[in-house]
């Protein structure tokens, strides 16, 4: 790629209205679609909600490019079984599940290749639920993707990430999440010398992600607007053979381009890819006693129609003080309704002893009893009750309100820890009737 761009690398805060251009005068002043625009573009409307979305949540950008993107021959369908959670390729289980992480690809793999369908609930069809992956990759993609799907919020947990998009480029850690908005067509590279990458994927097939209200913490706190950031535009004008993947219907399809869609020279609106450090996320706690709930963990939240209720909250728990009185520190013994995904980025989750590693995943679905394990149990009532700061952890949870369906593959692949369950057969009963304490 020979992208040109403008001077900024990025622009700041979420659903921000943003304006970038990468020759002078290349966005319109006054109206959106001229009868010729500057520099002989084509005016192209992108939309991530209906024409009549009510101001406050209506997503749509304008972009001036140099060839349209109507421009592709026939889509046919192509196989990827990584991809698959159709029905008659999932199951539904009360099992609580865990995952090793997948290892390094023995041959060429990209990122879509690399895919690896887990779970996911809903459907394509009526636009609730999402889909869960995990990725593993050692080469650059060398064709295009967009997924009709949903919006992707990609996690990376091992290796730096270059996604390009139509809309501008974005650089992403371990420890900083990516979105690519629903329709948008992006390229990902591998940074990394090792050339390397792995993490995980939500699929949002509901309502886009967006920040959580903060109702009695007030102004400040969770995850600031300001620190969402937004590529700049950027261009290449190149012909020649590409091949552009679509994800539609839960189906892949193949086509054929003649010239890059990253042929943007500008763009303004409010629909746009974005990317987010984690460590700026502002950890609210107790400080008295017992826990905040996890919900108070959340990043970003895709709401569904029922109010308080998510189609699919992000969590994080990072690094933080624990300074509770007479509490059991760890997240304690519970079910509820909300499914619950888990992966860990870095270093260990303060739940489980062993088991549960960087790359790994672990699903506890609805009313699926969780809490610590056995070893993790006994030292935490034990343990002096002193300020304690947890370091060097990453852990998240993709939180939906729909159940998950576990896929064929994943239940039947090595990786699943069919013996997760034991690491709760060490629990002893510490009942005495005669003490109080």
């Amino acid at each position: 790629m020979n992208l040109q761009t403008d001077n900024r690398q990025y622009q700041s805060g979420f659903g921000n209205h943003f304006e970038t251009e990468v020759l002078a005068g290349a966005l319109p002043v006054g109206r959106n679609s001229p009868q010729k625009c500057a520099y002989g573009l084509y005016a192209e409307q992108f939309s991530g909600s209906a024409f009549t979305a009510p101001r406050e949540s209506n997503r749509r950008s304008w972009l001036y490019r140099i060839r349209p993107s109507v421009i592709t021959e026939d889509f046919v369908p192509v196989s990827h079984e990584g991809l698959s959670l159709s029905a008659e390729d999932v199951i539904s289980s009360p099992n609580q599940m865990r995952w090793d992480p997948q290892s390094e690809p023995s041959t060429k793999t990209d990122f879509i290749e690399g895919l690896f369908a887990i779970c996911g609930n809903g459907s394509v069809g009526p636009q609730m639920g999402v889909g869960i992956y995990s990725y593993a990759a050692n080469s650059d993609m060398e064709g295009y993707f967009y997924n009709s799907d949903g919006e992707m919020l990609i996690v990376p947990q091992q290796g730096l990430l270059c996604i390009c998009t139509e809309m501008g480029t974005l650089d992403v850690t371990p420890k900083e999440i990516c979105v690519v908005p629903r329709g948008l067509k992006f390229q990902v590279a591998l940074k990394d010398s090792d050339k390397f990458a792995r993490g995980y994927v939500c699929e949002n097939y509901g309502a886009p992600f967006e920040l959580p209200n903060l109702g009695p913490i007030g102004a400040n706190g969770l995850a600031s607007a300001r620190d969402f950031l937004t590529p700049v535009a950027s261009y290449e004008d190149t012909i020649g053979e590409f091949a552009l993947l679509n994800k539609f219907g839960g189906q892949l399809w193949h086509s054929a381009l003649d010239h890059s869609p990253f042929n943007v020279v500008a763009w303004h609106g409010n629909y746009a890819p974005y990317k987010y450090d984690l460590s700026r996320f502002n950890t609210i706690n107790s400080v008295s006693f017992d826990h905040c709930d996890p919900s108070i963990f959340t990043v970003l939240s895709s709401p569904s129609s029922r109010s308080g209720v998510a189609n699919c909250d992000f969590a994080i728990f990072p690094p933080r003080w624990m300074v509770t009185e007479d509490t059991f520190r760890p997240p304690w013994f519970h079910r509820n309704i909300m499914s619950e995904f888990m992966g860990l980025i870095e270093g260990a989750y303060d739940a489980k002893a062993e088991g549960f590693v960087p790359g790994g995943a672990s699903l506890h679905n609805t009313m699926s009893v969780h809490g610590p394990d056995a070893m993790t149990f006994e030292r935490a009532i034990n343990k002096d009750l002193e300020p304690e700061y947890l370091d060097k952890t990453m852990a998240f949870m993709f939180e939906s309100n729909l159940t998950y369906s576990v896929s064929k593959k994943a239940l039947k692949s090595p990786l699943r820890q069919t013996n997760y369950h034991q690491v709760w057969h060490g629990l002893k009963s510490h009942f005495d009737a005669k003490n109080t304490k």
